[in-house]
């Protein structure tokens, strides 16, 4: 080491010493231990006609090989789930383009960043700096000119370098640790928050896409059923014309006709609006060939959960995680307000060199130092503190009682998905068997309207009663495909 290396290192020996010493005083916290609330909700889902297990013969496509029964429902991957190739492809695009997960991974982002700035508190910004100054001041202004009576001027240069910190806090009662946990907490709120956010992506591309084949259904429904309707229609235009018909009977026809027309028309909207829908989600325009081909019967989605799922798989959820982290974070910020109470230790330090000349800067006798600490010791604050603190509790209170109405909220939603799950089917092939039986219905009306047994109104009605009910179906089984991807979302699951 050279002469100036060891000239510099003993400048720095003065204040070394007190700040190393102060540095492990500053080891207390005063946070409140945290204690995560009991989950207000019962240990086991309701129980009852509304909750058995979906019967065998259910319409989804049952669990991949290989799949582990026992694995929680929360570590179902998307891809297990939403079993389209089709479909995937949609949610991929969407994950990559969708602009409200972009703002919630920014917010994570900016949530970090003000981690890591709030943990830079915790240490001493240490910045280097330098300094020169020439100056001329007329001899009769000096002691020393006065006296020798010179009245030519008097020029001064001086130069000066070293390294430093200002107003550095020891963490004595731990408020600088404390809201640097508090930010951390938030980041890792905003990272849950992300999670539930990508979550809810997925599942509403997957309703938006079903909905758009339930619509697309519904709308080949209406075009054959008008197809259908309008050929009676000219049937019995003809028969009217011939005679054999009456004008009651045409226009009962029509009516029938133009209904038909109007539901094209809805569908027709319908569907148009659900393509525009997805194509929000994505964050582009649909492909070209977006559920060409595809049908609600052909849905390939996964029905099987592990047997006796707790209602513990709650705690998992990223929004139930993130009013978890929300609630730490408050809690660490009471240690913050109570840190207010107590003295607090700044440190302001600096040690370098000056010299009337650049060239004997760094020469020896030309450091010099400087070490400041200043004590503060709050006596009167007129119930500020006081006040804080109590803000700081209700912020507190606020947060438990958020968290057990997310835990409550969740545990509703997954026993309301729960309950359709194992409804559905048996809605399903009570409305099938409805629909086979208008069927037949209007075929027998249709052939008595036909060899004059019955008049065209009982035709009619049969007809509007089946369209009636295939509507119905198709609707059902929308739903319960909506509702599998819902029992996805709501479990918190699979967001890989």
């Amino acid at each position: 080491m050279s002469g100036g290396d060891k000239t510099m290192t003993h400048r720095f020996v003065p204040f070394a010493a007190p700040l190393a010493a102060a540095l492990l005083l500053a080891g207390c916290s005063l946070v409140p231990d945290f204690v995560l609330p009991d989950p207000p909700v019962p240990a086991a889902w309701p129980d009852g006609p509304a909750y058995r297990s979906p019967p065998a013969t259910s319409v989804s496509a049952p669990a991949p090989a290989g799949t582990d029964p026992a694995r929680s429902a929360d570590a179902i991957g998307w891809r297990e789930v939403m079993r389209d190739p089709k479909l995937q492809k949609l949610i991929e695009t969407a994950l990559a383009n969708n602009r409200d997960l972009r703002v919630a991974m920014l917010n994570v982002q900016s949530a970090e960043a003000d981690y890591r700035a709030q943990r830079g508190d915790l240490f001493p910004t240490i910045s280097g700096s330098g300094s020169a100054s020439w100056s001329r001041v007329p001899a009769a202004t000096t002691s020393a000119g006065s006296a020798l009576g010179k009245t030519a001027g008097v020029e001064s240069r001086s130069y000066s370098a070293g390294i430093g910190f200002t107003s550095y806090e020891l963490d004595l009662f731990g408020r600088v640790r404390a809201l640097t946990e508090q930010a951390f907490e938030q980041y890792l709120g905003y990272e849950e928050t992300r999670r539930s956010t990508q979550i809810s992506l997925v599942a509403q591309v997957a309703t938006g896409y079903l909905t758009l084949l339930a619509d697309r259904s519904l709308l080949d429904l209406t075009r054959q059923t008008l197809d259908s309707q309008n050929a009676s229609y000219q049937l019995t235009r003809k028969s009217f014309e011939a005679g054999n018909a009456t004008e009651l009977t045409l226009r009962q026809a029509q009516t029938s006709v133009d209904s038909a027309r109007a539901n094209l028309a809805l569908y027709t909207r319908q569907v148009a609006q659900d393509e525009n829908a997805l194509a929000l989600l994505l964050g582009q325009p649909l492909p070209q060939d977006i559920a060409s081909g595809a049908s609600l019967d052909a849905q390939p989605v996964l029905t099987d959960l592990p047997a006796g799922l707790p209602s513990s798989v709650l705690l998992r959820r990223p929004d139930v995680m993130a009013a978890e982290h929300n609630l730490r974070a408050a809690n660490a910020d009471i240690g913050a307000a109570r840190a207010a109470f107590f003295p607090s230790l700044t440190l302001t330090a600096r040690a370098g060199t000056a010299a009337s000349g650049i060239q004997s800067l760094f020469a020896p006798g030309s450091s010099n130092w400087s070490f400041a600490p200043s004590l503060n010791i709050p006596i009167f604050s007129a119930g500020v503190n006081e006040a804080n603190l109590d803000l700081a509790k209700v912020r507190k209170d606020i947060q438990v009682a958020t968290y057990e109405k997310t835990v409550q909220t969740a545990f509703r939603e997954v026993a309301d998905a729960l309950a359709a799950r194992s409804t559905y089917d048996d809605q399903i092939a009570a409305q099938q068997s409805l629909v086979d039986a208008y069927a037949r219905s209007y075929q027998l009306s249709e052939m008595r309207f036909r060899s004059g047994a019955d008049n065209y109104l009982t035709t009619l009605d049969a007809q509007r009663s089946l369209y009636s009910a295939q509507q119905t179906l198709i609707s059902l089984k929308a739903a319960r495909l909506e509702n599998l991807v819902t029992l996805y979302k709501v479990l918190g699951g699979g967001w890989q």
